[in-house]
């Protein structure tokens, strides 16, 4: 157990377990930095290309190393995959006896307060919700871990869930009747009694940022963490180290006080209506002058608009706090709207120069943001505050090699920074196509142009292609195209769940699957059922999005180069990622085809191709073709 290297090598303990197992000196030299890393307790940064297989390679030496690990990822579903899949069969072989727990968000348990509360009221607003809540009910009397994720059958997404699980808003904590029987209270227990707990981004940085209140904090027992996907860590620190309020939490805040009243103090519960119905009308009124749905600056809120809530949420929270002894919902709604209202007053005064303010709106509802342009400092310090080992791991941090963009964004200047090349072949196994002849993502022939190129691609492979786009109009402009003029089944981001479409483009291999943002990462589809990857332009970044263009600003207000600093490097890991999407197994082959000319025709397009696996490529489309063709015909 001394050396993780050679628990990873030919006849070690992981070899004689998989008898398809194939040691690769990457792996086993990461496995080999990770251990040195747990046992200094430095900070460390690891680029593993796709197959180096880094998931046993940090598995193995935490495990091995005795220490308190715990290990986060971007995603549920790698969560889920660590936990259920790689963690047993790791901890079989190595004969480990260190104690393992999964731990998710609040959101992903049942909450049995809730769903006695809602099965009581019976006020649903439709006959499935009814339908749905009483299937919740015959599950929940079964469960033994009340993880959501086990009722296949009503999708996580579904909106009954929220009268069935709790947020940190409307837990009532240690005053819960039901806290014996909570699902997320015994998950937690089970986390701080465990060696070694899975965890996700957005759980890991709730804790960093104290987020969360009322239960045992995970970090300050932990020896390591070892953060996996670390690419997507510097934007999804920024939701938790800056401050949001909405007008769905103000919403929910109002109903629930209603409903609180009515178990524990029935002769207010007019007075809580007429409180609902006026601060009701007001976010309404004022949703009606805001603009369309999206991302905006935060001069988009009509100045005073947040004075102007004010005075309804204060009468709320005045009459819930001449209420909150007479019951622990009461109280519970009590705490939230002060910290609403303390969070709406911050909201209404200028922001600081070191943070942005934004607006986000949706047909029907508006948050209000204020993020930090940079998260390093925040990140720094809560790392500084846990001392231990801080481990980061991803297939794309680096750009052109250099990993100072990602050490930058999350104050990492100092941590020790590896990179392993992908064992792949992609020299002979991968071709990368520029077409010749399109015109600059600028040009509104740009989309039909793509779709021209992509056709011929689509159908030397049969299907098999995913195309991927960075914009949802140019997704729908791109997909109208496509059914004119091609004949195969079109699956297309929008028209049904992700994992639906996912798993029917993998049923049906002659399909090809449109999509944008979130299929540019996580998807996995090895062998031949994806020979072709079709991407429109590069990833840039709109420098419309509110976020981005103040971090533009500041950039340039302190003399420095944004393009150089901020906008390339984030596109690079973007495109990435959406390349990774290819070449997922050994024996894989495809093509890569980018519709941008810029990638060949201007000086920066040299960083993003010093960034991508070592691939032949051309200009050729009909080159191209033919190599689908050669190798499927092979395959």
């Amino acid at each position: 157990m001394d050396d993780p290297a050679a628990l990873l090598g030919p006849g070690g303990p992981i070899a004689r377990r998989l008898p398809r197992f194939q040691p690769r000196p990457q792996q086993q030299e990461m496995a080999a930095a990770v251990a040195q890393a747990i046992e200094r307790g430095e900070a460390l940064v690891m680029e593993a290309g796709t197959g180096t297989g880094k998931t046993f390679a940090y598995l193995v030496p935490a495990l091995a190393s005795g220490a308190r690990v715990i290990v986060s990822t971007g995603t549920r579903t790698l969560q889920d995959q660590l936990y259920h899949k790689d963690l047993p069969l790791v901890r079989e072989a190595l004969a480990a006896p260190a104690r393992v727990a999964l731990l998710k968000g609040r959101a992903n348990y049942l909450c049995p307060q809730r769903l006695e509360r809602h099965l009581a009221e019976g006020r649903l607003p439709s006959l499935e919700q009814a339908r749905q809540l009483q299937r919740i009910q015959t599950w929940a009397r079964a469960t033994t871990t009340g993880d959501i994720a086990e009722l296949a059958d009503i999708p996580e997404d579904a909106p009954v869930w929220a009268l069935a699980t709790s947020t940190s808003d409307n837990c009532l904590g240690q005053e819960c009747p039901h806290l014996r029987d909570c699902p997320l209270a015994h998950a937690r227990q089970a986390a701080q009694e465990a060696d070694l707990v899975v965890v996700n981004h957005h759980l890991l940085l709730s804790d960093l940022a104290l987020k969360e209140e009322g239960f045992g904090r995970l970090l300050p027992e932990a020896d390591a963490v070892i953060l996996d996907e670390a690419h997507q860590l510097p934007d999804t620190a920024g939701h938790f180290f800056g401050l949001a309020l909405g007008s769905r939490q103000l919403e929910e805040l109002a109903r629930d006080a209603e409903s609180a009243a009515e178990a524990e103090a029935a002769d207010t519960l007019d007075d809580y209506r007429a409180r609902r119905a006026e601060l009701g009308q007001a976010l309404d009124e004022l949703r009606g002058r805001l603009p369309e749905p999206g991302r905006h600056p935060g001069r988009a809120l009509p100045e005073g608009a947040l004075d102007e809530l004010r005075p309804h949420l204060e009468r709320l929270h005045a009459r819930l706090e001449a209420d909150a002894p007479r019951g622990p919902a009461l109280a519970a709604c009590q705490r939230r709207a002060e910290q609403h209202l303390a969070a709406l007053r911050h909201l209404a005064q200028p922001a600081p120069p070191e943070q942005v303010r934004w607006l986000e709106t949706r047909p029907r509802s508006f948050t209000v943001h204020q993020t930090p342009l940079e998260v390093g400092p925040d990140f720094k310090r809560a790392m500084d505050e846990h001392p231990g080992a801080w481990i980061f791991t991803s297939a794309t941090l680096a750009v052109g090699g250099d990993f100072t963009h990602f050490q930058r964004r999350l104050g990492l200047e100092d941590a020790r920074c590896l990179a392993w090349e992908s064992p792949f072949d992609y020299r002979s196994h991968a071709l990368l196509l520029c077409p010749e002849g399109l015109p600059l993502p600028n040009d509104p022939r740009h989309t039909q142009a793509v779709v021209e190129a992509a056709i011929p691609l689509i159908e030397a492979a049969g299907g098999r292609t995913f195309l991927l786009f960075t914009s949802h109009r140019a997704l729908q402009h791109a997909a109208a195209l496509l059914r004119e003029r091609l004949g195969l089944p079109l699956l297309v981001q929008g028209e049904g769940a992700r994992g639906h479409l996912l798993s029917r483009f993998r049923r049906e291999p002659a399909s090809v699957l449109l999509g944008t943002g979130s299929f540019w990462e996580g998807v996995d589809v090895p062998g031949a059922g994806l020979s072709c990857v079709v991407i429109d332009k590069l990833p840039f970044a709109a420098p419309g999005d509110p976020v981005t263009q103040a971090r533009i600003d500041a950039l340039r207000e302190a003399g420095e180069d944004p393009f150089t600093r901020y906008q390339l490097p984030q596109a690079v890991t973007a495109l990435r990622q959406g390349v990774g999407r290819l070449i997922r197994g050994p024996e894989d082959r495809g093509v890569l085809a980018i519709c941008d000319p810029r990638l060949v025709e201007r000086g920066y397009g040299r960083v993003f191709l010093d960034s991508l696996p070592p691939m032949a490529r051309t200009r050729r489309l009909a080159v191209a073709t033919a190599f689908l063709r050669h190798h499927l015909e092979t395959a």
